[in-house]
């Protein structure tokens, strides 16, 4: 293998970077980022940088001294439109084609819109620019923050404006915030951490319309109430960015589908982070997006799945003043009993807790609010249950996808 082209300076991208020089690739590699941006980490964007406590570099994932030891070709500023599998090239925006023997997909995905007209004031953050806009905008004088979705974003920057003394609204449409990944029970507790912060919480409803002309004024509900608006912010998800890989034949379904190995059914074609479904699920978390590239890089330079990827699924937030912790795999049914702590008015108490989900006597996943060392203690505990119950070794090899024998 002599080239290797790596589609997206994202986290993912950059690990997978990594990953190809510590396993031993030195031929020529190419990273391609349709952001100007050398990778830096998303996760502070809604938090620390958006509140001004952390600058650009504090933020950054690499350096003048690592990108010139990764020996790499940066393309950043422009976009992949195409993967040619027959041509066994990628396709660039400003013209050029690169001709590679592998291809490491980490495009990651992008936020979902509101449909209709955008007026100024209404912003998305998932980008560094995103950031930049939203907080240039907070810091001159705009008072009114309207947050669509209580999910992570949407929580985390509501803690964030909160603490930066403006008016904040979340609206969620779902009965409670965070309803899918948490259960009701804990879920609950996630809307009493916004009532306990200062920010007022509308659930059970959706939003009609966005008010302005030019500058936004309000924020429309379904069921006609308006809330007056100076900025408001949409984190209602995202979407894997497979656009470019519409009229290539890898199979996509709400991502770049993969065998368990981070692998396409184009053998030299493997997937990272965001835009991955690895074995049937799509994981929108900084523990995916680094982890999943040793593996992925390992079964490129194989040329076939001879490792799988099998992480506990963990993510964590901070939101006003509390970090929540969350490792396993919740499902419908499973109780959950808090075994450290407690929950006052539903809301943590002042030195949090720590609960545990349960299903048929055994453990399935662990919650924590500001109990690091016990949960992580838990963490690693689901972590060798997963792995006696799910080990098939290293050497096994998934059924093969759909979609023939093509190779890049």
């Amino acid at each position: 293998m002599r080239t290797v082209t790596v589609v997206g300076a994202s986290l993912a991208g950059l690990y997978a970077a990594r990953e190809l020089r510590a396993q031993g690739f030195d031929g020529r590699l190419v990273i391609v980022g349709d952001e100007p941006h050398q990778p830096y980490d998303r996760p502070p964007l809604s938090k620390d940088f958006l509140t001004g406590r952390a600058d650009e570099d504090q933020i950054a994932l690499t350096d003048a001294e690592e990108s010139t030891a990764l020996d790499a070709e940066w393309l950043l500023g422009t976009r992949a439109l195409a993967l040619d599998a027959r041509a066994r090239t990628v396709v660039l925006d400003d013209g050029r084609t690169l001709l590679s023997d592998g291809v490491v997909i980490a495009t990651g995905a992008s936020a979902r819109r509101l449909p209709g007209h955008t007026p100024v004031g209404v912003h998305t953050l998932r980008t560094l620019d995103d950031a930049r806009a939203l907080r240039a905008q907070l810091t001159r004088g705009a008072r009114r923050v309207v947050v669509i979705g209580g999910g992570f974003i949407g929580a985390e920057t509501a803690a964030a404006c909160v603490g930066l003394g403006h008016h904040v609204t979340v609206v969620e449409a779902a009965p409670l915030p965070l309803l899918p990944q948490l259960g009701a029970e804990m879920a609950a507790m996630c809307a009493a951490l916004h009532r306990r912060g200062g920010a007022e919480l509308i659930t059970g409803t959706g939003v009609a319309a966005v008010r302005g002309t030019v500058a936004v004024t309000g924020v429309e509900l379904s069921d006609g109430r308006v809330l007056d608006a100076d900025v408001v912010v949409v984190g209602i998800g995202a979407v894997p960015n497979t656009a470019w890989l519409t009229d290539s034949t890898l199979a996509l379904r709400d991502g770049v589908l993969c065998d368990d190995g981070c692998v396409t059914d184009l053998p030299q074609v493997v997937a990272v982070g965001d835009v991955a479904r690895v074995g049937g699920s799509r994981a929108e978390h900084w523990t995916s997006a680094t982890e999943q590239p040793r593996v992925a890089v390992a079964n490129l330079l194989a040329g076939q799945t001879v490792r799988t990827a099998r992480s506990l699924p963990y993510f964590w937030s901070d939101q006003y003043g509390s970090r929540i912790q969350f490792a396993g795999r919740r499902q419908d049914g499973d109780t959950v009993r808090v075994t450290e702590g407690e929950l006052t008015d539903g809301a943590p108490g002042e030195d949090g807790f720590l609960a545990v989900y349960e299903r048929d006597g055994r453990t399935t996943a662990v919650l924590s609010v500001d109990r690091p060392r016990p949960f992580m203690r838990l963490r690693r505990e689901l972590g060798r249950a997963q792995s006696d119950l799910g080990d098939l070794g290293d050497q096994a090899r998934p059924a093969v996808l759909q979609g023939g024998p093509a190779a890049l």
